[in-house]
This record gives structure tokens, sequence and C-alpha cells, in this order.
């Protein structure tokens, strides 16, 4: 047997009738878009009229209906989610109820439209209660400002889902509710994302731009400055609110609220602590603890000892307790950084402008308020003009009544019927219908004077009022007068005051802004290898101590420039072919003492041909400041430091160079200074940094001659003296004992670890490019200069060998001898090593904790010095 399929109920001619031959793309295209647009319009974007989606538009009316009102008792959630799936939103309950909740949670709305009553969750993202526990009712403000009017003809009214019942298409706002409280949405290929503001910004903005349409952008953002999150919080910048301002999107940086507090506990040291009061908008507290508490576990996050939310009922509370050694400002500014204590809100004000998704800027949104504010009142005032001129229709018939009463009542009482007399009085008095039924229905107190005279004034009531209302509907100002005195009311009924702080700053934290600005050293090796270390690393010791390693030996990998500097100073790095180089002293790798350091090729795009001569710390490239070069042949200039304050990445040209020669010194000074040149033979020049002695130049001049060398003697040191302590070189004999004793002193130091301090004022100003003076007697042939420093009263030093041991000693217990003394030991040198450089580390390294350990106590000496011989070689 075989079973056939036919179309059911007909022949085979009926399933030709019914089956519609389409194409599949069309189809396709068409009822996506249908179904998208039922989504753009019907769920997720707010209306800009009254800022609301449909699901809390119909949840505001439904408790209306109910007579849920502020002065009205709380009624059960539960009853009000019914009421709205029941009669004006057939989906889920779950969305009625989670719209609810949001509409009464005070850190999700700036000014809540629902007033909760029980558990409605909490900003550590605790979930509500269910709806059969928690109850709700309106907000005054809600009433006010969204509702009033409703039933004053002022909107469009249509069917429910099912025809049963009628539904506001938009509600009466009297205030920029979509501003108010912003709206988030994501619809069908796009997404609008409002921030909320505040109340009295909005109504001074728009009281503004009624006074003058003509109003300028940037007078309605002075009005208007920006969002105003419910949880508080701070916005960094202006620039994200002014594009969202003017082109409807931008990226708003937000920030939470954070002090750095000393904490004082009973038996244990005081603690310095982070204390967070606020947090920005839609940021989750316990998330944002849990976020801290693993960058601690995971070491991403330094300094932190504890974390406590002592958060109650009277505000929000996070302490981070710091470790005794952080940095409270650096740890505050890697919490902004790496947590969602910093993040930023991405506004796009997207919104339907009759029924359509448009992108609005703040004047469209308030232009398009405006023109619904004034469409609103002049539908209420043509339905209050009809009404009292409904009423006024009927009075005057009353009135007539009154003026003919006897034969009205004759008439009456003659008519058979109701009918009958109806149409009698229409008749023989001219009245309407519906005079003539009032006048049917008066009662017979109505007759009596008093109530004849309450008749007479309600009439002249309402004569005065519809040429009122004509008048308002005839002048567009009166309109405008309305609203904005309706805004003065709302005003001055609910004061908000400003919860977020706008800051005047960038949005962002550059690296900087992360590492603390401590002291450092920083190490080059002959090979290239470039670190960074704490000065703490090394301990003051006693002079003529062997020291630390501060470097792995390896081979002939020996140190080659030692620079103290702090970690926020840009090392600009010169080469021996005069290319400069800027580098963050924070992006050279920190390294332990045993660390051999990073290839400096793999910091800076350097060829490596060319090798890096000096390193000079700079804080400020400020035009009052002065670069010093020296090259190995002798050439010196002085160039403006501002010169070098955009070098390129692939380097900048220094100076010019003859052949053969190198870029070999570059200091720091300005003018006014004096520098101080010396030789491997131990001869020393001194002269003034002046326009007379030496000019400045361009940065690619080449300089001019610096000192006067002896055959088979070579420059091997340079420092600059600065400009105070230079005039007391100038000074006469007689101070020049009393400036001996008092500093400034010049550390003279020799390749066998012999230093002593010289006084400045045996160094005597002379012409440049002269022969100079002797400034150390040597002990041996071998021996040689490798170091001139200028120093005051209570420097350190850091001396460094070629191996890379460095001592850090005090340089007052360095002895004060002549030019002509051979010194004292500065460093115990290993066999075969040699002192390449002595390094000053600057008066702000003073609080390092390993000065509490300075010893100044000079260790015995077994070598004695020469007789002091003041006799000055030429």
């Amino acid at each position: 047997m075989t079973d056939s399929v036919g179309p059911v109920g007909g022949g085979p001619g009926d399933s030709d009738d019914r089956i519609i031959q389409t194409d599949l793309r069309n189809e396709m295209s068409r009822s996506y878009l249908e179904y998208a647009m039922s989504v753009i319009v019907g769920r997720a974007l707010p209306d800009a009229r009254d800022g609301l989606k449909p699901v809390h538009r119909r949840i505001l009316y439904a408790m209306y209906e109910l007579g849920l009102t502020s002065d009205r008792p709380y009624r059960k959630c539960a009853r009000v989610v019914g009421e709205v799936l029941g009669k004006y939103h057939p989906h889920g309950d779950t969305a009625v109820y989670d719209a609810l909740v949001r509409m009464a949670q005070e850190f999700s709305m700036s000014m809540p439209l629902i007033d909760g009553h029980g558990n409605f969750g909490s900003v550590d993202n605790d979930p509500p209660a269910a709806m059969r526990y928690t109850e709700s009712r309106l907000r005054a403000l809600t009433t006010d400002s969204l509702l009033e009017d409703i039933e004053a003809e002022t909107v469009d009214f249509a069917d429910n889902f099912d025809g049963s019942q009628q539904e506001p298409t938009v509600l009466p706002a009297r205030i920029p509710q979509l501003l108010l409280n912003g709206s988030a949405g994501i619809a069908v290929g796009m997404a609008t994302n409002i921030p909320p503001h505040n109340l009295n910004e909005l109504i001074d903005g728009l009281q503004a731009l009624i006074a003058n349409p003509e109003i300028t952008d940037q007078e309605l953002i002075q009005l208007i400055p920006g969002p105003d999150f419910p949880t508080g919080g701070q916005i960094l910048g202006r620039e994200g609110i002014r594009e969202t301002y003017l082109g409807g999107r931008g990226s708003v940086t937000m920030r939470g609220v954070a002090n750095i507090e000393t904490i004082e506990a009973p038996g244990r040291p005081d603690r310095d602590a982070v204390i967070i009061t606020e947090l920005p908008y839609q940021t989750n507290k316990a998330a944002l603890i849990e976020r801290i508490a693993e960058l601690v576990n995971d070491k991403k996050l330094e300094g932190i000892s504890d974390i406590r939310d002592e958060s109650d009922r009277d505000g929000m509370r996070i302490v981070v307790e710091l470790r005794r050694d952080a940095y409270p400002q650096v740890v505050l500014n890697n919490l902004f950084k790496l947590t969602p204590l910093q993040s930023n809100f991405s506004a796009y004000m997207l919104a339907l402008v009759n029924g359509e998704p448009i992108l609005l800027t703040l004047r469209k949104m308030l232009e398009v308020f405006l023109d619904f504010r004034v469409e609103t009142i002049e539908r209420r005032t043509r339905y209050l003009l009809r009404k009292a001129e409904e009423r006024d229709h009927i009075l005057l018939g009353l009135l007539l009544a009154l003026d003919q009463l006897d034969p009205i009542i004759a008439l009456i009482r003659a008519a058979p019927d109701t009918a009958t007399a109806r149409q009698q009085l229409q008749d023989r008095h001219g009245l309407s219908d519906i005079q003539a039924d009032a006048i049917l229905q008066m009662q017979l107190r109505r007759l009596t004077a008093l109530e004849a005279d309450k008749i007479r004034l309600e009439h002249e009531d309402l004569v005065t009022k519809i040429a009122d209302y004509k008048d308002i509907l005839g002048r567009r100002e009166r309109v405008f007068g309305i609203i904005q005195s309706e805004l003065g009311q709302l005003q001055e009924r609910y004061p908000t005051r400003r919860r977020t702080e706008i800051l005047d700053l960038g949005g962002g934290l550059s690296d900087i802004d992360l590492i603390a600005n401590e002291r450092s050293v920083v190490l080059l090796t002959e090979t290239g290898y470039l670190k960074r270390m704490p000065v703490s690393e090394f301990e003051a010791t006693s002079r003529g101590t062997r020291g630390k390693a501060g470097t792995r030996s390896q081979g002939e990998d020996a140190v080659k420039l030692f620079i103290s500097c702090n970690d926020h100073d840009t090392l600009v790095l010169f080469s021996d072919r005069g290319v400069s180089y800027a580098l963050p002293a924070y992006r050279v790798p920190q390294c332990s003492r045993a660390a051999k350091g990073t290839p400096v090729v793999q910091l800076l795009p350097i060829p490596r041909e060319e090798a890096i001569t000096t390193l000079i710390p700079v804080s400020e490239f400020s035009d009052d400041t002065d670069l010093v070069m020296l090259t190995r042949g002798g050439f010196i200039k002085r160039t403006r430091l501002s010169a070098f304050s955009n070098i390129r990445s692939n380097g900048l040209i220094a100076i010019n160079l003859e052949e053969g020669d190198a870029l070999t010194w570059v200091r720091l000074a300005v003018p006014g200074d004096s520098v101080l040149i010396g030789s491997k033979a131990g001869m020393t020049i001194h002269f003034r940094l002046s326009d007379e002695e030496l000019r400045p130049l361009g940065r690619t001049a080449r300089g001019v001659r610096s000192m006067n060398l002896r055959d088979g003697d070579a420059l091997v040191s340079m420092d600059v003296l600065p400009v105070e302590l230079a005039d007391q070189v100038a000074a006469s004999a007689e101070d020049e004992e009393d400036a001996a004793s008092e500093g400034p002193w010049v550390l003279v130091a020799s390749a066998s670890g012999l230093g002593k301090r010289v006084p400045v004022t045996q160094f005597r100003l002379q012409k440049r490019a002269g022969m100079g003076l002797r400034a150390m007697k040597f002990r041996t042939d071998t021996d040689e200069l490798v170091g001139l420093s200028v120093l005051g009263a209570g420097e350190e030093l850091l001396l460094v060998s070629e191996k890379g041991v460095i001592v850090r000693t005090s340089a007052d217990a360095i002895p004060q001898q002549s030019r002509a003394a051979t010194g004292v030991r500065l460093q115990k040198l290993d066999k075969g090593d040699r002192l390449l450089k002595v390094v000053l580390v600057p008066p702000e390294a003073e609080d390092d904790p390993a000065d509490d350990t300075l010893n100044d106590s000079e260790s015995s000496d077994t070598e004695t010095t020469n007789t002091e011989n003041d006799a000055q070689d030429s």
C-alpha cells in the first residue's frame, strides 16, 4: 500500500494558491530588518523626549495607574511586575523586575525614579531580594516631572499588545530625563551609552538655551560642565567631555577618590594607607578588592601589606595598608593604572528621534527635549481651553436660565416629558442640547442668589482663563515662559549638589607616574652593557676599604661610565661620534650588583661601531642651562641645553668633530660657572664659562681649544664649578684661608687609588688654552690622574674601579691637602685593578636608610703625605 500526501482540505490546485514564491535573500533581508527595527524601537534604545525605554515607561505608568505615588503606602514589587506583564509588557518577569530594581538603585541612577523598600542590591553587585519580598512606590520627582499632566491629552496613547488597554507612547517629561539618569542599551547593530548628569546644571542649561537659542557650545558646556555620576568620583580632563558633547561620542576618564592617610594603631608603628572613599561609576567594589589582592599575590603590585573593606551605612571606606618601605603616591598611581579604580566611560549618545536612532550632541538633545516640551504644553493648553470653553458654554446656559427663571420653570412644568422640555428649551430660548440638559439637571439650591453669584464669578474666571489660553497658543514666548517657570519650580523643590569632581588634568597615567623618583646609579661597561641600581645597594664605609662589586667581571668587561641620578630624570647619552641620544632613567632595567645588565643597543638604536662616552642626567631641559662639551683632542664648546629637548629616536648631532677626534666629556653648567679640566700628567686649567671666554655655540659647531698640553699628555677629566662657588675663587687672598676650611674643594684622584681634597682657591682662574697648574704629585711614574670633582661639605662619593668594585664613602673623610701633595688611600684595589671614576652622590640621597650607618671615622693610613708645598708649577 502506498501512502500519498496531498494538500490539506482541497484538491491539487489548492496548494498553488497558498504558496507564495519569493527570493530567499529578499525574505531574509526583510525579516531581519523588521526584527532589528523591532528591537531598536521597542526594547533597547530610549526615546529622546522622555529618556525612557518601553519597559521603564510601562513600569512607571502601571505604578501610576495603581496609585503608588510617594504619599501612598508601598506595594509589593510582584504586584507591580504582574500588572506590567498582564497589561503592557508581554516578556519575562525577570526583565521587568531588573528594570524596576535599577530605577530604585541610588548607585545606578543620578535621581532614582522609584522608591524601593527592602534589598535592592548593592555596589558590591549583590543581587536584590526576590520580587515577593521587596516593595516599591513612585518617587515625588517621578510624579512631578514625568507623569504630571498625562491625563491632559499631552501625549499620544496606543493600543497595548492585545488591544485591551491603552498605554502612552511617551511620558510628558518636564526635565531631560535622558541626560539626568542616562541610559545604556545594546540593540541590533547599534548601542547607546549615555552618562547621568546633575539636575541643577541641566535646568540651568535649558534656561540659558531658552533665553538665547544662539548660545555657543562653549557657553553651554560651561553651564553643563560634564557628567555627574551617582557614585561620585572624579573625571580627569575635559577633552573627552567636549568630544562627547560636540560629536555625540567620546571617552570620559573616571577615577575613584583616594587619599593617603597615616593609620595609628596601638602596639605597632604608624603605617601609611590609601583610603578609597568613592568609586568610578558602575565599578563593583567587591571585584575591585579582589583584583587588588590578585595583583598583590602575583607580585604585579608592590608595597601593599593588607586590604580591608570598612564600608558601613555612613559611607564607603576601603583601606589599603602599605608597607613601611613603600612610596604611597607610587602605589596609588599603580592602583589607578592596574585596577578599576580608574576606568573609562565610553559615551555614545544614541536615542530615538521620531522613531529613528540618531546620534545626538548635547545641544541637539536639549533642543529635541524643548521641542517636545513646547508640544506638550500646547497640547495641554488646548485641552484646558477646550474644557474651559465647554464649561463656560454650560454656564452661559445656566445664566440664561437664571435671567428668565419664571418662563423656564413654567415651560418645564408644562412639558409632558423630559425630551419635550429639552426640545422646547432649545427652540424657544436658543439653547444647545448640552445647555438644555444642564438646566434640566440643575438643582433647586442653585436658584439662590448666592449660587447665582458663584455661577457668574465662575463664568468671569473662565472668560479670563480662555483668553489666557488663547494667548499662550498664539505666542511662543509665553510657552517658553511656562517652561522656564516649571523648571524653576522643580529646581527649587529638588536641589541637587554635584557629586563628581571634574579635574583639569590629562586622563592617562604615564609610565613615570608609576615609578618612585628614587636615587639610583647607572653603570655602563666597556662592552656596552647598561644597568641601574639603587644607591642604597652601596652602604657608606670608611675611607680606604675595598667596597662591593658593582658588576660581574667577565674578562675585559670593565666599568666605563658611572653616574648618579633620579629615576625620573632623562639620561642624555653622548657618543664618541658626537651624537646625542635620550632615554628615561627608569627605562634602564634595574639589576642587582652581580647582574651584567642590558646591551645599550637594545635600548637605543646606536650603531655597533659607535661608543657611548658620557651620560648626563637631566631633570628639565631649561633654556637657562648649558651643556659644556670637551673632545679628546681638546676642543671645548658651550651649547644651550634646550637645543636637545627633542632628541629623535635615532639620535641628534651634538658636535662636529675633526678626523680622529671624539666627544669624551659633557657636563651641565649655567652662565657664570667655571670649568676645571685635568690632564693625565696631573695638570689642571680653570677658566670662567663667560661669553668673553667661551660664548655659546650652535649644536653643529666644532668648538675652541681648551688647554695646551705637553707631548705625551692627554685630557682625562672635566668638572664644572658653580657660579656661586666660583665667586669665592676670585675673592681676595685674605679670604682664602676661610674658604679653604669651609670649601668648596676639588677632589683629585689617581689611578692607584690615591686622592685628596684641594681647596678651590688654590686653582686660580686663568685664560682658556693655557698650560694650567699642577694638581697632584704622583708617587710612581706609572700613576696618572683619573678624575677631578668639585665637591662641598657633607657630600658622598662613589669610587668605581675598572673591575667594577664600588666604594661609597663620605667626602669629609678625605683629608684636605695642597696641590703638590700625593694624597691618601681612597680605595683598596686588587692587584691589576685601577681606579676608574669618582662619582658624587647628590644631597637628595641623604634620606636613604643606608645613610644612618655612615661612619665618618678615618681608618689609619700607612701612607704619609708629603710636606705641603704651595709652590705653583707653571
